[in-house]
């Protein structure tokens, strides 16, 4: 039975993810945060999924040590750690000049030095056991920019780099690293932001979505939580072997423009 780490994953597209992988039968570590009575219940529901465990870990993924234990924890607990699912990320938009200097460094710490510190301490065993996948979620903003997402842009480009390196490094031991881009993505935060958008503007939440939101997206349609998650469950197969150091966007033909 494989084991499966997901950070950021109490809500959103990191929990799609992880039910994805619950169900069909491995151990899943959750990470993220949240209030710890509904972190439970979701971990408790998970857990009824499939044949696997399902755990969660707090490490917080600005601290290089608590995302050291959380891969100790995991192996102690699983015996091995088979999939990596880095995807915790946070988000800050404004001009250049404006943009507050701790945001930038939460922003890179959270979205890209987590990853790099997860898999540091994962690759080892690996590469010992000579079987790995590491998928990150990275962005189509990994492939092209926006305005007034600086700190966004910069991480998701350097996570590119990050897997692409990994995938060189791992190659011969039957370890993989991939990125899965998506463009948006329907989830609670962005109805969140569609909703404020349309106060904010004085136009319809429909206008919003395909004037302002789905504007970039040829396919004028959100990209589905099961799909990213369909992908990196096939990703983390054997029928991937030969897939590695790939960005794959998933974004309704964004980054095809």
């Amino acid at each position: 039975m494989k084991t499966v780490i997901v950070t950021g994953s109490t809500s959103g597209i990191g929990l799609g993810i992880a039910e994805n992988f619950a169900i069909n039968g491995f151990n899943v570590v959750l990470n993220g945060l949240g209030d710890d009575k509904e972190i439970e219940a979701t971990r408790a529901r998970l857990d009824t999924m499939g044949a696997g465990e399902v755990i969660f870990h707090g490490a917080n993924m600005l601290e290089p040590d608590e995302i050291a234990d959380l891969v100790k924890t995991t192996e102690e607990k699983f015996g091995a750690i088979d999939i990596l699912i880095p995807n915790a990320g946070i988000q800050h938009v404004e001009k250049i000049e404006d943009f507050p200097p701790a945001k930038w460094d939460a922003i890179i710490g959270i979205n890209l030095s987590s990853a790099f510190h997860l898999i540091r301490a994962a690759m080892p065993g690996m590469k010992k056991r000579r079987f790995g996948r590491v998928i990150s979620i990275a962005s189509a903003h990994g492939l092209v920019a926006s305005p007034y997402k600086s700190a966004y842009v910069a991480a998701k480009h350097g996570m590119l780099g990050l897997i692409k390196t990994v995938a060189l490094e791992g190659a011969e031991f039957g370890v993989t690293a991939n990125a899965i881009c998506p463009g948006y993505v329907e989830t609670p935060l962005v109805a969140g932001q569609i909703a404020d958008t349309a106060k904010a503007r004085d136009m319809s939440e429909e206008d919003v979505i395909n004037e302002v939101i789905l504007k970039a997206q040829p396919t004028k349609q959100f990209v589905q939580v099961g799909q990213i998650a369909a992908l990196a469950l096939y990703l983390a197969s054997e029928q991937a072997a030969q897939i590695t150091g790939a960005a794959l966007p998933m974004d309704g033909g964004w980054t095809a423009q």
